[in-house]
């Protein structure tokens, strides 16, 4: 078992012996508030207004797809959003580095890549998210910005909080690192503008502490199949890799059991494989699919792109968020002057 499996599986099954690391729990914890009132005192407003959408704890939650969503929505909207983002795996000669949908995955990271494909607005990585966030109002006239990830980045000023939960693993043991998958104390739920809570329907998880918060439901929503070589796109059903019983399925995302649940929630038996989060794969990763069907992630396929078979396939996936969510979105973008009201 890989050391990230490990303490992921230990954190959201609650191991007894996460007990003996609560001493470095509890200095974790002080260390972050600390850095956080410090940051905040040095945040500045910027012209245009920020949203972050983040989470409070490690592992995958379903972040990018919300991103690409709001994005579409507020180009509907008539609105030029941007985005921004630390870019994890890319090393861009300097930053900030504006992606687009022909940047090298080992230059942006896979998620940037993959929103700048999706919404062809223009995304900024770098670890100095306050620089990107100027770059896109200055030099790409963006009027509203995305942050993707960045909820402890306290040092961007924000004007809305987005924080995405997984139902399934909800706060894990509710504990902060390194007893548990906490970045910040579940308190922090109380203080941001929204929770999505991902794979959620009517009911919003047993966690009571979840239960107390303002909480919104959201599904991925399987969409389509794109062949990953040349992005041809083909309907759920029939399945384009034809009669094969059985199929290999990999991917190299933060929560790789709710793709292979969606897949097996969609009739198609699976093979799974799982890498490590933002896994740079090559070739040799996946040389023993090269002559049969392989399926995997939107976010994989942006690395795997290169060396792909004519078999292999990602599953488009969109976030269907509810009407509530966005009725406080454009409350927000009517404040700013961005959005008439309709009243």
């Amino acid at each position: 078992m890989k050391s990230e499996d490990f303490w992921l599986n230990a954190w959201y099954q609650g191991r007894w012996w996460l007990w003996l690391l609560w001493p470095l729990s509890l200095l974790f914890r002080a260390l972050a508030g600390w850095r956080r009132q410090r940051q905040q005192a040095l945040a500045k407003p910027f012209s245009a207004p920020v949203i972050v959408v983040g989470n409070i704890t490690l592992g995958g939650t379903g972040k990018t797809p919300v991103i690409i969503a709001l994005c579409q929505y507020l180009r509907d909207k008539g609105l030029n959003p941007g985005i921004v983002s630390r870019g994890y795996g890319g090393s861009a000669s300097e930053y900030p580095w504006l992606v687009t949908a022909e940047t090298p995955p080992g230059v942006s990271g896979d998620e940037p890549l993959l929103i700048a494909r999706e919404t062809g607005c223009p995304v900024m990585v770098g670890p100095d998210r306050v620089g990107s966030v100027e770059k896109l109002i200055t030099e790409h006239g963006c009027n509203v910005l995305l942050s993707d990830d960045g909820l402890q980045h306290y040092r961007l000023s924000r004007q809305w909080e987005i924080c995405v939960l997984d139902a399934a693993r909800g706060l894990g043991n509710g504990k902060c690192l390194p007893a548990g998958p906490l970045r910040e104390t579940p308190s922090r739920l109380q203080q941001v503008d929204c929770v999505l809570i991902n794979g959620a329907s009517v009911e919003l998880g047993a966690d009571a502490q979840i239960q107390e918060v303002d909480a919104h439901a959201m599904q991925l929503q399987p969409r389509y199949w794109r062949r990953v070589v040349d992005g041809e796109s083909r309907s759920l059903h029939p399945q384009p890799w034809g009669s094969v019983d059985t199929v290999d399925a990999v991917t190299g995302i933060g929560n790789p059991e709710r793709f292979f649940q969606t897949l097996t929630g969609m009739g198609v038996k699976v093979r799974g494989m799982a890498f490590p989060d933002h896994h740079p794969f090559v070739s040799q990763d996946l040389a023993f699919a090269l002559n049969k069907p392989l399926l995997m992630t939107a976010k994989d396929a942006v690395k795997c792109q290169p060396f792909a078979a004519q078999d292999w396939w990602y599953l488009v996936v969109s976030a269907e968020l509810p009407k509530a969510f966005y009725q406080r979105l454009d409350q927000l973008l009517q404040r700013h002057g961005l959005l008439r009201s309709s009243s």
